[in-house]
């Protein structure tokens, strides 16, 4: 299925970071690519808490997130959003999706214990278990998003950034989960949900989400949605070579007395490859030079 974008005159970009600790420096590259790109487009930048995932939310790290993309010049253009104020939203969705939907009892090593027995010890695809019923004495746990299998769900949208891309969402995904068996409301279903309801056109975000899209862009199609134009730029790697999260020891980029200009924004701007014109002496200069190095690197007029 080849998919219709977005067209709208008004550009509105989003950062939708979780506050499971303070932003480092690979959560700042990617919030920096957004913004640059909504400027750079005259467009708009939302902010959105992630917050659903209520045993990883840290106390005050969403108060701290917020104050040091202020500390670096990145103001939102209007309220902040906050996902766990939205549930209702996300019920309705659930609601409209009907007969897509249906409950599963299945847990982790259930499903790995499956694919092991049919031969596939590297997949995690859902086996479809539950597609047709809970097996006696089992309760559910989950509720998953049942795919089309023939013909199988084929998506396919072209990048900004990395190119046209292309996944058969019912072979390498399989029913995905759309409500967590610890009653949280799935990554999946909230963020499409909000990025609607908050009228997002496009999406900047980290190349890790990229195997994300195709999901959220069946969801839109489920829902009747538009889909938003996509861009997902590189990672920051470690020295290991793994992603730079808070889960493999990231510290904050923001430790209130440095000096953000020198040691975080610059920085992030060399590693999106930003040819800056001249040296800039203030936050409000660099960012005045960044969003013309944007433009440049990705050929973007303004709207």
């Amino acid at each position: 299925m080849d998919t219709k974008s977005v067209s709208s005159s008004i550009y509105t970009g989003r950062f939708a970071p979780s506050p499971t600790g303070p932003l480092h420096m690979g959560s700042l590259v990617a919030a920096m690519a957004s913004y640059l790109d909504a400027k750079a487009h005259d467009g708009l930048w939302l902010l959105r808490i992630e917050d659903l995932d209520f045993d990883r939310n840290v106390k005050g790290a969403a108060q701290e997130i917020l104050k040091s993309l202020q500390r670096c010049g990145m103001k939102n253009d209007g309220e902040v959003s906050w996902q766990s104020q939205r549930q209702h939203l996300y019920e309705a969705a659930m609601q409209q999706l009907d007969t897509h939907v249906y409950s599963c009892a299945c847990s982790r090593k259930e499903i790995a214990d499956s694919r092991l027995r049919m031969g596939e010890a590297a997949s995690q695809v859902y086996p479809g278990t539950c597609r047709n019923g809970i097996a006696a004495g089992k309760a559910p746990r989950a509720w998953r998003l049942r795919l089309p299998e023939i013909p199988h769900e084929i998506i396919q949208f072209n990048d900004r950034y990395c190119g046209l891309q292309t996944q058969d969402i019912t072979a390498e995904v399989g029913d995905f989960v759309l409500k967590r068996a610890d009653g949280f409301w799935a990554y999946q279903l909230a963020v499409v949900v909000d990025d609607a309801a908050q009228g997002i056109t496009h999406i900047v975000r980290g190349a890790d989400l990229i195997d994300s899209t195709a999901r959220q862009i069946f969801l839109q199609k489920l829902l009747g949605l538009a889909t938003p134009a996509y861009l997902h730029v590189p990672v920051v790697l470690n020295e290991y070579g793994e992603k730079l999260s808070k889960q493999t020891g990231a510290l904050a980029f923001d430790r209130g007395d440095n000096d953000l200009l020198r040691e975080a924004l610059i920085p992030a701007a060399d590693f999106l490859e930003l040819k800056l014109e001249g040296n800039a002496s203030s936050i409000a200069a660099f960012w005045d030079k960044a969003i013309i190095a944007w433009r440049n690197k990705l050929h973007v007029m303004p709207i």
